[in-house]
């Protein structure tokens, strides 16, 4: 593999949700450290998944795998880190300062923001000189998908110029409070990054049009804030002896090949290596051992029928959706399990039905307008853009509260608005904004991966709790978004997965987030399920063997209803396959 020639210290694995990010960190973090290097493998998803991986629990602090000797793992746990950054400033101040004072230092504490810069916090120390790293050859980082990874790798230079151009009066003081202290490690962190010699990106992919565009569009932008030193992993390739008696298997192979053919021409001149696709989940050390090499594979016999699997469909889910005759649908779960299309495809399937649709997704790397290819009567279609957003509510907070300032006081203003902060704030309240649209028609949201949705949902919580405290008091009605989200027959959550392990494993995660939130998941989707075929290749075979355990624990311990989706010969891209996939 070439990106393992010389490695440097640190390895970032980044890319679109579900490419194998994890498997190929934690694969090549096992073959450094049985080659003698000591490794930190460290992951930055707030969703993070190493942990079922190697079987263990691992969590917020360096803990040793056990099977593996010289290698340490550590999951940066965002919840974690911001309370023990709250500790911190809060920590010296309780007992001096009144209750009260104390108590709304913690209220300034308890949001997004705050979580988001705690742990960026722990992620800088990772990349300076500091007796907690000192004993380690090589840090492997683990990364979230592409969109929330890009934010991750532009804040040290985002707060670097932050706290360089401000007078440290932002309104945003609570977090801001405990960032000036850490003005030189920001600026190690910037100057680690940017060196080559130091820090090398690998960016994963499937060989897919779309997450090749995106990808493409990662390593521009990255690129673009110093990080130069990048090599391509294209993972989970077909064998082309798959594609000779099998007519799925052929479509799939076809479709791998072109899109292979058709490479950005930015991606052209990156360092490249192809892994081919497993009979196993990549779960277990022997499993992940096997991942970077070519080893043949167990090849059983294929039956005629594998299995009777459930025969509900999609449509059948729309069914109980569409009776109340507006709404809010929300796909969430672990990137790369499709719920752009399963959104779309729902979205499709009611707008069909002649009700009115708005589709529109959270997520920063989404497109939307790719998957449907086309438009539809009745079906409106919009993205949450992060910059965009953050532009009009600072645009918004200078037109209004501005207005009243003199030069001075619109100056502090403008500096509170250029911190990182603002975004969290301003992604948030499009979210609020189109939400409130559901009740007089559809809307269908396509929200980001596991760990960025569930930081959204943390701003959606901390909304509520201060609403509540202020309402409460003047005995006032209200409904907050959070409620809308909680409220059944307002809002249907269908969580997305894989007939597989780890996406299983961590959709029922998600799925406990949600009802420690108070918000109950209304069906659950298995998607690209290859035991829903009738498959006659050897290796998707001994993979559809495999789904039969997770789609039964779905089944049976997890879902209150499900709908099982197949996979296709043809990617379902554009209004009339997105029609036939909901239908079928």
């Amino acid at each position: 593999m070439q990106f393992l020639d010389q490695p440097p210290r640190f390895l970032f694995f980044t890319g679109k949700g579900g490419v194998g990010k994890t498997s190929i960190a934690c694969a090549t973090a096992i073959q450094l450290a049985e080659n003698g290097k000591h490794v930190l493998l460290v992951s930055t998803d707030p969703a993070s998944n190493v942990g079922q991986v190697f079987g263990i629990s691992i969590g917020n602090h360096i803990t040793a795998v056990p099977a593996v000797p010289n290698l340490a793992a550590l999951e940066i746990d965002p919840q974690a880190a911001a309370q023990v950054y709250r500790d911190r400033i809060v920590g010296p101040v309780r007992g001096i300062l009144p209750d009260d004072v104390v108590r709304g230092i913690e209220e300034q504490l308890s949001g997004a923001c705050t979580t988001e810069i705690a742990a960026f916090d722990e992620f800088t120390a990772l990349l300076i000189d500091s007796p907690v790293t000192d004993d380690y050859d090589h840090i492997i980082f683990d990364t979230a998908p592409t969109g929330h990874t890009i934010r991750l790798l532009q804040l040290p230079g985002a707060w670097s110029g932050f706290l360089e151009e401000g007078k440290g009066d932002a309104s945003c003081l609570g977090p801001l409070s405990g960032l000036e202290k850490q003005r030189e490690q920001y600026k190690a962190a910037v100057d680690a990054l940017a060196d080559g010699k130091r820090t090398r990106l690998i960016l994963v992919a499937r060989a897919q049009q779309s997450t090749l565009r995106e990808v493409a569009r990662t390593h521009e932008e990255l690129a673009g804030i110093g990080l130069k030193q990048q090599y391509l992993v294209i993972n989970g390739i077909l064998p082309k002896i798959e594609a000779e008696t099998d007519r799925l298997a052929a479509a799939i192979y076809q479709r791998e090949q072109s899109s292979l053919n058709a490479i950005p021409e930015v991606l052209k001149q990156l360092p490249r290596d192809l892994v081919a696709l497993k009979a196993f989940d990549l779960v277990g050390l022997d499993a992940l051992r096997q991942l970077l090499i070519d080893s043949p594979y167990q090849v059983h016999e294929v039956s005629d029928l594998l299995v009777e699997v459930s025969k509900q469909s999609l449509s059948q889910l729309v069914d109980g959706i569409a009776k109340e005759g507006h709404g809010l649908v929300m796909t969430m779960g672990k990137g790369g399990v499709g719920k752009t299309t399963i959104a779309a495809a729902v979205a499709v399937e009611l707008a069909s039905r002649g009700l009115p649709v708005h589709l529109t997704t959270s997520d920063p790397a989404a497109h939307l307008s790719g998957t449907l290819s086309g438009s539809l009567d009745n079906l409106t279609v919009s993205r949450i853009d992060p910059h965009e957003e953050t532009e009009r509510y600072r645009q918004n907070v200078l037109d209004s509260k501005g207005a009243q300032l003199d030069a001075h006081g619109r100056a502090l203003l403008e500096e509170d608005l250029r911190s990182p902060c603002t975004e969290e704030i301003a992604v948030f309240q499009a979210f609020s904004r189109i939400i409130r649209e559901a009740g007089k028609k559809f809307v269908v949201m396509d929200t980001a991966p596991t760990g960025h949705t569930l930081l959204l949902l943390d701003a959606t919580g901390a909304y509520h709790r201060e609403v509540a405290r202020q309402m409460d008091k003047a005995h006032l009605h209200y409904t907050t978004p959070m409620m809308q989200l909680q409220d059944p027959k307002q809002t249907k959550i269908l969580i997305v997965t894989l007939a597989e392990k780890t996406p299983v494993l961590e959709a029922a995660n998600l799925q406990e987030d949600l009802r420690r939130a108070g918000i109950e998941p209304w069906a659950w989707v298995i998607n690209n399920s290859i035991a829903a075929t009738k498959t006659t290749s050897a290796l998707l075979h001994q993979r559809a063997l495999n789904e039969l355990v997770e789609i039964n624990t779905v089944a049976k311990q997890l879902a209150k209803r499900y709908a099982l989706v197949p996979m296709l010969q043809d990617e379902p891209v554009g209004v009339e396959r997105l029609h036939e996939l909901a239908s079928g």
